[in-house]
């Protein structure tokens, strides 16, 4: 499921459009609370699935990475997010130091969301 950039507008309301741009590659459109959008490409860079590790390459409005990890845990599974990235847009670049705490909560909320429709996706049945 978080190797299909393609689905992730169905369950993560902030990615907004994802364009399939190869094989292994998507542009995707996000957009938080702010009303601005980041507009980058993913790549994936690493899939292993026996490891429980996935990592895509970032460019565009961010350069950097982005990733996932998979470990057992207890009866279930933790899915650990990491992400190293530059914000390279001009606009937020210029805004960052006045801006910060407006973007971090905007960059939280996002997440948060994206946590919760991960859950609701992959919650079992009732």
């Amino acid at each position: 499921m978080l190797a299909d950039l393609g689905s992730y507008p169905a369950w993560w309301p902030q990615v907004r459009s994802i364009r399939q741009v190869a094989e292994d590659a998507a542009e995707l459109v996000c957009r938080s609370v702010l009303p601005y959008d980041l507009v980058f490409r993913a790549s994936h860079e690493r899939k292993d699935k026996a490891a429980g590790e996935l990592r895509a390459r970032l460019t565009g409005d961010l350069d950097g990475y982005a990733g996932w990890t998979i470990e057992p845990r207890g009866h279930g599974t933790r899915l650990v997010f990491t992400q190293g990235v530059e914000v390279t847009k001009p606009l937020l670049r210029r805004l960052g130091l006045i801006a910060r705490p407006a973007l971090l909560v905007n960059h939280e909320l996002m997440m948060r969301q994206g946590r919760r429709g991960l859950r609701t996706l992959l919650a079992p049945p009732s």
